[in-house]
């Protein structure tokens, strides 16, 4: 076992916490710290308050071989839909400036000819005939009440859920395409926890607005040459990149057309995979960090990130990459803290370190996980996961157990903001959301989703200030539980305007 198998495996205990609540759980980390670890085959799952096993369907805590994988590790599972008529319309609105959204001040339901002509939160779709401003759709990975996975699709502001595929088939990871009118996932794969019996199933896509008919197959594991579909990313390339699985190895970068056709090898190695543009993208290696590549280009390391830099995320304005960077001197695994560089060679920015705080009988510590940008560059949002650090003994979650931390939040997200012009940091950083993960800025920037005790959460903000406007809208429990195990695979994925 490598250390980047411990890493993921501690994080994937850290990363989902959300505040526990007396004797009814909140989430499946719950049920762990109160119950245990569950049986073998079986895994914990939160219902309704009540901690009850499952039988496992999720990837292993491991990312092997070559590999620097790009948060924890987690779920698999079921899905349904098709027939159920979304809209989204084909534009994709105008932007300024490679990335600067422009805004309008067309409301819900007015006329429009582009999204451009909108307000924030909205896009400008329909037929030519009726194009009126609506709001934007959220995608994610949800489990259902009878505990399988479904990619599923909501409007941002009212809780109407609609999953991607049919019942009777699992689904997950659902990912847009640049102009927001088609979505890309997962279906029929097994992820069985262990180093055998994973199947891929196959990546599809739907046109948004759904109709009824079967998804348009884009790469399935044979022609995919993998065992998964894993760490998948579109928007804004130009075509899908994801990770592949053989085995115990979770490594290398695969490219698929977006209208399906030859896969390509993108890289020999690597995961993370975060496009720039429509060509270029950075990834993560365990034994080089960071490298940038073009489509059919050699990789380039990134050598002013160090050796273990993980988890690239590009803003939609320049050059600047956001990353994670473990600190040596730290306990292994939780250990993570957050920087930009910008990719022309400028100095490294250090944006959020491990934070200690002394408490009897050890400290209370923090590390940086789940960091995404704000479109344009002037805001980063990240996770701080909190744990009680024993003088002796292993360290022991915020939020749970028994601890000086019992009754704290173990996730915090928060929101810094950065100078476009060199990614320096700006001010101190800015308390979010308590007891949150997975923190996603809409494409205008002005409103932030995330996830908070198995709900979507979205939070309008003023983006000059980062103040919140407004109550947050909540997406009720209802039938589905948001997935929040494998980092930034389960994040919140936000319509593009």
């Amino acid at each position: 076992m490598t250390k980047r198998v411990v890493i993921s495996a501690l994080c994937g205990v850290l990363l989902v916490l959300s505040t526990g609540c007396g004797d009814e759980c909140v989430d499946a980390f719950d049920c762990r710290s109160d119950k245990g670890p569950p049986p073998a085959g079986k895994d914990w799952t939160c219902r309704s308050g009540d901690c009850e096993l499952r039988d496992v369907q999720r990837p292993p805590e491991e990312d092997a071989g070559t590999e620097e994988d790009a948060g924890t590790e987690g779920d698999a599972g079921t899905e349904q839909d098709a027939g159920t008529e979304e809209d989204a319309g084909t534009d994709a609105g105008t932007a300024d400036g490679g990335g600067v959204v422009v805004i309008g001040t067309g409301a819900k339901g007015d006329a429009c000819t582009s999204s451009a002509d909108c307000a924030a939160g909205l896009r400008c779709e329909g037929t030519a005939e009726a194009m009126t401003c609506q709001a934007l759709h959220v995608a994610f990975t949800a489990m259902d009440d009878t505990d399988e996975m479904a990619a599923v699709v909501t409007r941002f502001d009212e809780p109407e859920p609609t999953r991607l595929s049919d019942a009777a088939v699992n689904s997950l990871y659902p990912r847009w395409n640049p102009a927001g009118n088609r979505i890309a996932f997962v279906q029929g794969a097994t992820e069985t926890g262990t180093s055998t019996g994973n199947l891929a199933g196959e990546l599809v896509a739907r046109d948004v607005p759904l109709v009824a008919g079967t998804p348009t197959m884009l790469a399935n594991g044979t022609t995919g040459s993998t065992e998964g579909f894993l760490y998948l990313e579109w928007e804004p390339g130009d075509s899908l990149l994801y990770v592949r699985r053989a085995g115990d190895s979770i490594s290398g970068i695969s490219r698929v057309p977006a209208e399906g056709g030859t896969v390509e090898q993108a890289t020999a190695t690597g995961s993370s995979p975060a496009w720039r543009n429509g060509n270029t993208f950075a990834f993560s290696t365990a034994t080089v960090g960071i490298s940038t590549a073009t489509v059919g280009g050699t990789p380039t390391p990134l050598a002013i990130a160090g050796a273990t830099a993980e988890q690239p995320h590009y803003n939609r304005v320049n050059d600047q990459l956001l990353f994670l960077r473990p600190d040596d001197t730290r306990p292994v695994g939780l250990n993570a803290a957050l920087y930009i560089v910008p990719v022309g060679g400028a100095a490294v920015q250090t944006i959020a370190e491990f934070s200690t705080a002394a408490v009897e009988g050890g400290s209370v510590d923090s590390y940086i996980a789940n960091p995404t940008w704000a479109p344009d560059g002037s805001w980063v949002a990240y996770v701080r996961a909190y744990f009680f650090n024993p003088t002796t003994g292993e360290p022991v979650l915020c939020g749970a157990g028994t601890s000086p931390c019992a009754g704290d939040p173990g996730n915090i997200v928060f929101l810094r903001r950065i100078n476009p012009a060199d990614g320096a940091p700006v001010g101190d950083e800015v308390s979010f959301a308590e007891g949150a993960t997975l923190p996603s800025f809409s494409p205008d920037g002005h409103y932030v989703a995330y996830i908070q005790a198995g709900q979507l959460y979205v939070q309008q903000i003023d983006p000059a200030a980062g103040a919140k406007v407004g109550d947050p809208i909540v997406h009720p429990l209802g039938d589905y539980t948001l997935q929040t195990s494998r980092g930034d695979d389960h994040r919140p994925r936000w319509q593009p305007r």
